[in-house]
This record gives C-alpha cells, structure tokens and sequence, in this order.
C-alpha cells in the first residue's frame, strides 16, 4: 500500500513538473526570456476606443517628467497632448504611460501603448524593431560633471566612472568607441542623476539639450562636453507593421510644420529651462525636414 501510495505521489510531482515545464516562459538566443508580442491596435481602433496611449518619461526633465503637483509634463508631453487634440477631440483622451528607456521597444512590441513619446532617438538597430515617424527633434550626446573635476573629453574619462541610463544611446556609444571607459549603468534616470550627485560616478552622459537644462539647475556641476558622437533625430515609434497609425503621425507632423508647432513647444517647456543657452533652430525639427 506504502509503495502505491509513493508512486502515485511521485505521478503527481513529475506531471507537475511537466507542466511548470510547459508553462515556462520561452527563452531567447542569449538564454534570457522573449518580450512578449501582441498586435498593435490600429487607428480605427484606437477612434473607436476614444483614448490613445502614448508612452513618455516621468523623470527626464524638461522632456518628460512629473511635475511638484503631480502633473506630467514637456516637450514630449505637450505634442502627445497635440496628438490626442486632433486625433481624438481632446488632449485630455491621452492616456500617459510611463515607460523607462530600455522598455520602449518592449512597449510597443508588446502593445502596452500605442505611440513611444520618450525621446526615442532613431538608429539603424532600433529600426529592426519598431517603425519611427519623421522626426521632431535633433539631439548629440553630452557630458555633465562636477565643476572641480571638470570632463573636457572623453580622454579625461580614463580610469574613471561615467555613469549612462541603459537602453540609451549614450550606453551603445561609450560601449561602441570608448570600451575602456567603466560604466555604471542604472534603469532610470533619476537613479543616474542621484548617483552623480552622490560621486558614486565622475560624470553622466545622455542627450545633451538634457544634462544642459540639469546642469543649469544644480549648481556645481556644468557640461563639459556638449556634443559628441553624431547628431542624431528624436521621433514618435508605433509598433513594426502598424502603417495606418504611422502614416497618420507622419502627415500630422507635416501639418503641423506649417504652424511651427514645434517652435511653440520649444517656448512653452524649454524656454523656461535654457533660457537663451540653447538656440531652438538647434533642436526644432518642424515638418519632419531635418
């Protein structure tokens, strides 16, 4: 009796087995787990539905952040608002995901939003991935220090930290071309920002119209580098595959160049932070023309 009763216990704990084995999330080439995918919705959907949602950052001033009385905020957030405007009848049908730069493919991939709105920078990788609109916006890297410990170039980084956000192309960049460079990687970007503040790291690297606006805000600390690496272009990214959405984004954007939308982007949520530090005709993308 002891011995039947054993084997069907152990029947039980090899099915079980079995089936975690079953239940197993699928592993990619590099053993670690697949992103999940899902159909994107597409645009009829989205008007049938009402809201449309966009993912942005919550903690990368002035782009995409949360403000002292909890409201989102930035550049990025005032043309998601746009969007939802004239897409929907409201910019209060937006509906604000916030996302960190390494799950913004994922985002897509997976159809948690609908649009990345992030300071999504375009490379030939990431198009692999997702389908970016025309762009909003030109960008370079820079590199924000400690005013007694100034970085001037990227030599001065040998035998030191630089602290980069992972997923960003300031992590690609110094991985790419400056491997002896030690980096101190964080998810998000306020945990970079602390890191720096605490001297855990000697400097800071991302966008630069980004550690210039931070750098004018805490004392101490300046922008060595301002630009380095290549100028890129920031846009919108739907999921791969989703033509309709894309198609509406790209004439919107061309509409809305004929209004310089952009410019008054510029004034109302960057203005405020660079002051006259940074000339608009830098950054503004209008139309989609680079």
């Amino acid at each position: 009796m002891k011995k039947k009763l054993l084997g069907a216990l152990l029947g039980i704990t090899m099915a079980a087995g079995l089936l975690a084995g079953c239940s197993a999330p699928a592993k990619d080439s590099t053993g670690g787990a697949q992103s999940p995918s899902a159909k994107a919705r597409t645009l009829s959907e989205i008007k049938e539905s009402g809201t449309i949602k966009i993912g942005v950052f919550s903690d990368k001033n002035p782009f995409g952040y949360v403000d002292a009385n909890g409201k989102i905020q930035g550049y990025d957030v005032y043309f998601a608002k746009r969007l939802a405007k004239d897409l929907l009848g409201s910019e209060d049908k937006v509906e604000f995901v916030y996302v960190e730069a390494a799950s913004r493919v994922e985002y897509l991939k997976s159809a948690k939003v609908d649009v990345i709105l992030a300071n999504f920078t375009v490379t030939d990788e990431r198009k692999e991935q997702v389908d970016f609109a025309l762009p909003y916006m030109k960008v370079a890297l820079g590199v924000v220090s400690p005013d007694d410990k100034l970085i001037k170039d990227a030599a001065d980084l040998k035998d030191k930290t630089l602290i980069v956000v992972k997923g960003t192309t300031a992590e690609t960049y110094f991985s790419q071309n400056h491997p002896e460079i030690k980096l101190l990687k964080f998810d998000e970007y306020q945990e970079a920002y602390d890191a720096l503040l605490d001297g855990r790291g000697d400097a800071f690297s991302t966008d630069n119209t980004e550690v210039l606006a931070w750098a004018l805000q805490n004392k101490g600390f300046t922008v060595g580098i301002e630009s380095i690496g290549n100028t890129d272009t920031i846009a919108a990214a739907v999921q791969k595959g989703n033509t309709e959405l894309l198609e509406w984004i790209n004439e919107e954007i061309k509409t809305l160049g004929d209004e310089q939308f952009f410019h008054k982007d510029f004034e109302e949520t960057l203005k405020p932070v660079y002051g006259d530090e940074i000339d608009p005709e830098n950054l503004v993308v209008e139309g989609g023309q680079v």
